[in-house]
């Protein structure tokens, strides 16, 4: 009768054990992942390999202009010729500097998507300043980041353009 408890209580202390070892095994695995994430070196391609070179520079002050986007879209609006034009100035007066993109896009939908179309966008912006005459090095790009959008949901669907 004995032998019989000790049995089940070995199956269950096992079962247990096994459980603490999965939930130990996948807290390591996502802290790992996510430091991995953070201290990855930014993808690095040739101009016009078709990849997106992304960097990790720090946003310093206020964006210059805000580029917002119709949903879903990832086509220049209208009215961003004049940004266009502001960044191109700003840039030609100080040869040093270099324009910082940033994407963003909000919580709805899919992730992956979300990026993408993020990412298209701002891809339109550098392409939009390669075309006013900005010199492609001097463009740099962030990933994409996820925003609220707060009382505007068009705050959600901007590239902003930092000169720094």
């Amino acid at each position: 009768m004995f032998d019989q408890e000790d049995s089940e209580l070995n199956v269950v202390m096992g079962v247990v054990f096994g459980i603490i070892a999965l939930v130990i095994t996948f807290v390591i695995g996502l802290a790992a992942n996510q430091l991995g994430g953070k201290q990855a070196a930014p993808a690095v391609a040739a101009p016009g390999a078709g990849e997106v070179a992304f960097t990790d520079v720090a946003e310093v002050g206020e964006p210059l202009v805000k580029i917002y986007f119709e949903l879903g879209q990832a086509a220049l609006p209208a009215s961003a010729a004049e940004q266009i034009a502001t960044v191109a100035s700003a840039l030609a007066a100080t040869p040093t500097a270099s324009a910082l993109l940033s994407g963003f896009h909000d919580e709805t939908g899919g992730a992956a998507v979300n990026a993408e179309v993020a990412k298209n966008r701002a891809l339109s912006v550098r392409d939009a300043l390669v075309a006013a005459g900005v010199p492609a090095e001097r463009v740099l790009m962030r990933r994409p980041a996820v925003t609220l959008g707060g009382s505007d949901a068009a705050e959600a669907r901007r590239v902003e353009v930092r000169v720094q």
